[in-house]
């Protein structure tokens, strides 16, 4: 019988799961961005260009780890997953354009803006940010509505001004106005952190956990997040751009404050460590079900691209 890559615990257990979650999210967009016989065609490959192949689907992987805890089904797992991916991919399309950080380089190929124009990028990332709402609030994801609306609610509150896009607004300030520890982990908390929380709370609403119940997900999510996005300052300082498959040192030459700026790269390496051990620590109650759990948090302070 084959393994399940989600309850897994050998060695080679995230990687393969990694595998699998890229070839189904982007079967997934296949299948969703089947592009028209008629003048919509050039928005359908511009939405295509930027959301399939490339990436590393970390955050539709944390909905089906945490999914899996609760016996949901995987099917409807991988549509929430697909849902946040669909923000993520929108997000990056928006904070790729010349009015935001002005980047060529993205996923190790031109910014959709580059390889078609901006209009068509922005319509592309408006059309993305639809997208994850009409999946989730279809009946494929959840039979019962009020999960479904449950989790509209909490996605677009990541996403929105109290989430994700408030957290690009804090960064576009600190291009001009210098912030100290805590402003910028207010910043990534609201920019990064908002919408990995959301992976774990869709799990959590898939799986009826009630919300007493979560507190130890959320903890694991703030951690995570927040060590994913050190990992993310120390790649712009000592990355190359081969592996990061985007531009790096951008941070220091907009002047903008960040983990490693703040801490030094030695400091911020170990608080990444401890953040990622915090993180494992709120899985205690958990058994080898939450093994890929654990997997993701050491990859976030691992990885290299």
């Amino acid at each position: 019988m084959q393994t399940d890559p989600l309850v897994a615990d050998a060695p080679s257990s995230l990687e393969s799961a990694l595998a699998q979650i890229a070839r189904d999210i982007d079967g997934l967009f296949e299948q969703l961005l089947a592009s028209p016989q008629d003048a919509r065609a050039e928005l359908y490959e511009a939405m295509r260009y930027a959301a399939i192949g490339g990436g590393k689907r970390l955050r539709p992987l944390l909905v089906l780890a945490t999914c899996s805890l609760f016996h949901v089904d995987r099917r409807r797992a991988l549509r929430a997953g697909l849902a946040v991916e669909c923000i993520h991919v929108y997000s990056l399309i928006h904070d790729d354009l010349p009015c935001m950080d002005d980047d060529d380089l993205r996923r190790g190929k031109p910014t959709l803006h580059r390889a078609y124009d901006e209009s068509t990028a922005i319509l592309a990332g408006d059309a993305l940010h639809a997208l994850a709402f009409e999946v989730l609030a279809d009946e494929a994801t959840h039979e019962d509505p009020f999960v479904r609306a449950e989790l509209v609610s909490e996605l677009a509150r990541a996403a929105g001004p109290a989430g994700m896009a408030g957290g690009q607004m804090l960064d576009l300030i600190a291009e001009r106005s210098p912030m100290d520890l805590a402003g910028v982990t207010r910043l990534q908390q609201l920019k990064t952190g908002a919408l990995i929380g959301f992976c774990l709370e869709a799990g959590a609403i898939m799986g009826r956990v009630p919300q007493e119940g979560r507190s130890k997900l959320r903890g694991y999510a703030r951690d995570v997040g927040l060590a994913f996005q050190i990992t993310d300052d120390l790649l712009d300082v000592e990355g190359e751009q081969v592996k990061t498959g985007k531009r790096v040192k951008k941070d220091d030459a907009a002047g903008k404050q960040t983990f490693v700026s703040l801490l030094g790269v030695e400091r911020a390496r170990q608080q990444c460590l401890m953040l990622v051990d915090q993180a494992i620590g709120h899985l205690q109650g958990y058994g080898p079900e939450a093994d890929l759990l654990r997997a993701i948090a050491r990859f976030a302070a691992e990885r290299d691209h």
